[in-house]
């Protein structure tokens, strides 16, 4: 019996579960999931060491119709994500705190069966 089609939001879930389990396998430590504010929201925030890490996670089951899951960053994500992670350095008083903006890049298949994961460190 085949498993069924996941939808958008879904596949979105599965991926950041994937980048979720890919980060603590690196050691990172997570300190938010899907955090929100006014500007936007950012999927995962975790801790690299003393390093703190701002994640958006980009998940698709077919590369071949709109490009990989990485090339849908485009500027005005990068400038909501950098918003967005200035709000939250000011909320928990981080701002003595060094940030790098990453991406994890995820290509699953329409019943949410990871293909492939990549991890692009210091993205923007």
């Amino acid at each position: 019996m085949n498993k069924p089609l996941l939808n958008r939001k879904q596949l979105g879930a599965k991926g950041e579960y994937y980048a979720l389990m890919h980060l603590q396998s690196l050691g990172y430590r997570v300190a938010e999931r899907n955090w929100r504010c006014r500007s936007g929201e950012i999927d995962l925030i975790a801790w690299d060491g003393e390093l703190l890490v701002f994640v958006e996670v980009r998940t698709r089951s077919d590369s071949r119709s709109f490009g990989t899951p990485q090339e849908s960053v485009d500027y005005r994500k990068c400038r909501q994500v950098v918003e967005t992670a200035q709000v939250y350095v000011f909320r928990h008083q981080l701002d003595h705190c060094q940030l790098r903006f990453d991406v994890v890049s995820v290509l699953s298949d329409k019943e949410g069966g990871l293909i492939s994961l990549e991890h692009l460190t210091n993205a923007f």
